[in-house]
C-alpha cells in the first residue's frame, strides 16, 4: 500500500487523499479530477521524489497487467515490478538487460527517473530500451508516443494531444556525456519526444503503459568477488576487464571477456561488512589487508556447462588450456595477482551467485542502519548525507582522490561503493553527530563542481527529487539559464504546476 514517504525517510510526509486505481482509465480520472497530483510506483525514491506534500497521492501498485510478451518486446503497466517483467520474460528466453539494482522498482518508475544500474557499462539506462508510452498529461488528456514517430525540429517540439497543439521548447543547455544522467530534462537538438518523458520524474505527465526492448536468450551468470591490496591495483584491473570486454562486443569473440558490470567496496565498506558479521553470513573471506573489493558479474555461453566451467578454472594457468572466457578472466586476474584470494560463483550455483549479491548489498544496508541509529540514539536530524555522482572512467581515480581528501578535511567518516566500471559511485557520509550532515552537504556540493569540472554529471542515478542538496547540484550543473529553461518545458505541458510539485524545482 502507498506509504507517506519514500525509501530515503524524507521527512514532512502527507496527503490529502491517496488513490489507487485499478485501471489506466480510474488514474485518468484521478488525474483529471485533482488540484495537485503526486503519482507513485514502489516508492524506492532515494530523493524524497515519491514522498507526498499534501497532494493527491496517486498509487499505481494495481496497474500490474502485462499486456504483450515476447523475445523481443514486452509491454507492461506502470506498476509491475522489475523482478516480475523478469520472470515472465524468462518463460519465453528473454530478459530486460538494464534492470536497477532494486527489482521491486516499478516499469513506470524506472521509466520516469531513467534508471541505471550495475550493467550500465554494457547495457546503458532505462532510457535506450524504451520503444513506446502510454502517458496522461496534467488535464488528463491521454497520450501515447512511439520512439521515432515525433521529433523535434531543432530545440522546438510539437506534440498532438486530443485537440491541442503543445508547443515545448528544448532546453539549450549541454548534458554531460556519460553513460548515467538523471538530472534534469533531457534536451538534445532534433531530440525524440520519448526522450522528454523519460527521466522526468512525473513533472510532465503520468506514466501508464511502457513498451521496453529486450534480449535473447539470457545469458549464463557467473560472479567473481576479487580483493585488492591497493585502489590503484583495483583501477588497473577494472580498466583492463573493461577494455577486454569492449573487445568481445566489438569482435562477437566467442571466447572472449565478457564483464557486463563491476562493483566497487571501499575499504570503510569492507570494515562494516565485517563488524556486521555479513562476510561470515554469507561465507565470503576478506582478507586483513584488501583495500577494497570488487564485485564483477561476467556473461558467459548459456551453453557452458559446469563441468567446462570447473576445468576451465582448474586448467586455465596451464599452457595447454583450452581458450574460453573463464579462462581469460582467470588469466588476467592472475596476471594483476589477485587470483588465488577471487571468490568464483558459477552459472549455476545458485546459492553461491545470491551470497555475493547479497555482500554487495550489505554495505548499504550497512551504513542505513548507521544512519538510522545515529538519528534514534543521537539527533533526530540526523539523516542520509549521500550522493550519486558520475565521471568518465579515465577519471575515476581523480574523482576518488577528491572524495577523500573532501571528506578528510571536514574530518568525516564515509564509506563509497558502487558501480566502478561506470565511473559512478556512492560517497555516503557516516554520521555521528548533527554537525555532520551540515558538512557532509558542503561537502558534496564541492564534489559536484569538482565531478561537472571532470566531464561528468553529479546527479546519475537517482534523480532530483525533492531533495535541496540535489536540486542545488541540478542547478550548479546547468546555472540560472537552464533552470528557467527546464520550467518553460513544465509550463508548456503543465501551466498550472499540478504534476508532482516541488520535485526537481
Amino acid at each position: 500500500m502507498a506509504s507517506l514517504s519514500d525509501a530515503a525517510h524524507f521527512p514532512g510526509g502527507h496527503a490529502a487523499v491517496i488513490v489507487v486505481p485499478r485501471s489506466v482509465d480510474e488514474l485518468r480520472d484521478a488525474v483529471r479530477a485533482a488540484d495537485r497530483v503526486l503519482v507513485v510506483g514502489a516508492q524506492s525514491s532515494l530523493t524524497g521524489g515519491a514522498t507526498p506534500m499534501g497532494e493527491t497521492l496517486i498509487a499505481t501498485e494495481k496497474l500490474t497487467r502485462i499486456e504483450r510478451i515476447g523475445r523481443d518486446a514486452i509491454t507492461v503497466e506502470a506498476g509491475v515490478p522489475v523482478a516480475v517483467m523478469q520472470a515472465a520474460l524468462a518463460e519465453h528466453g528473454a530478459w530486460f538487460p538494464p534492470t536497477p539494482t532494486f527489482t521491486g522498482a516499478f516499469a513506470g518508475g524506472i521509466v520516469a527517473t531513467n534508471a541505471a544500474g550495475a550493467a550500465t557499462f554494457k547495457y546503458g539506462s532505462v532510457r535506450s530500451w524504451v520503444d513506446a508510452i502510454d502517458l496522461v498529461l496534467a488535464d488528463g488528456t491521454p497520450l501515447t508516443l512511439r520512439r521515432g514517430d515525433v521529433r523535434a525540429q531543432g530545440r522546438r517540439l510539437t506534440l498532438n494531444a486530443g485537440e491541442r497543439t503543445i508547443e515545448i521548447p528544448i532546453p539549450s543547455y549541454t548534458m554531460p556525456d556519460v553513460v548515467k544522467r538523471s538530472a534534469g530534462y533531457h534536451a538534445e537538438p532534433d531530440m525524440d519526444a520519448v526522450d522528454l518523458f523519460i527521466g522526468c520524474e512525473g513533472t510532465l505527465a503520468v506514466i501508464t503503459r511502457i513498451t521496453f526492448r529486450v534480449l535473447s536468450p539470457v545469458p549464463a551468470t557467473g560472479m567473481a568477488f576479487v580483493p585488492c591490496r591497493s585502489e590503484a591495483a583495483a583501477i588497473d584491473l577494472v580498466r583492463d576487464l573493461r577494455a577486454a570486454s569492449q573487445e568481445t562486443w566489438r569482435t562477437h569473440d566467442p571466447n572472449g571477456i565478457d564483464a557486463a558490470a563491476i562493483e566497487h567496496m571501499d575499504g570503510r565498506c569492507l570494515r562494516i561488512l565485517r563488524e556486521d558479521g555479513a562476510d561470515r553470513k554469507h561465507d565470503v573471506a576478506i582478507p586483513r589487508d584488501a583495500a577494497l573489493a570488487l564485485l564483477v558479474q561476467l556473461e558467459l555461453p548459456p551453453s557452458l556447462t559446469e563441468a567446462q566451467a570447473f576445468d576451465a578454472i582448474e586448467n586455465a594457468l596451464a599452457e595447454n588450456a583450452a581458450d574460453g572466457p573463464l579462462t581469460r578472466f582467470c588469466r588476467l586476474l592472475q596476471r594483476h595477482g589477485v587470483l588465488d584470494e577471487t571468490e568464483l560463483a558459477l552459472p549455476g550455483h545458485v546459492r553461491r551467485l545470491e551470497q555475493l549479491v547479497a555482500i554487495r548489498e550489505a554495505v548499504p544496508a550497512g551504513v542505513n542502519q548507521r544512519v538510522g541509529e545515529a538519528q534514534r540514539d543521537v539527533d533526530p536530524r540526523i539523516a542520509k548525507t549521500a550522493a550519486d555522482m558520475i565521471v568518465p572512467f579515465d577519471s575515476f581515480g581523480e574523482m576518488m582522490t577528491i572524495y577523500r581528501d573532501g571528506f578528510a578535511a571536514r574530518g568525516l567518516d564515509y564509506a563509497v561503493w558502487g558501480h566502478i566500471s561506470d565511473g559512478n559511485v556512492h560517497p555516503n557520509v557516516l554520521p555521528r553527530t548533527y554537525a555532520d550532515v551540515e558538512r557532509g552537504k558542503e561537502t558534496i556540493l564541492e564534489f559536484g563542481r569538482e565531478v561537472a569540472r571532470l566531464g561528468g554529471c553529479p546527479l546519475a542515478e537517482h534523480g532530483v527529487g525533492r531533495h535541496p542538496v540535489k536540486k542545488a547540484l541540478l542547478r550548479g550543473l546547468y546555472g540560472d539559464a537552464g533552470i528557467k529553461e527546464m520550467r518553460a518545458v513544465k509550463r508548456a505541458l503543465d501551466p498550472d504546476g499540478k504534476l508532482a510539485p516541488g520535485v526537481i524545482f
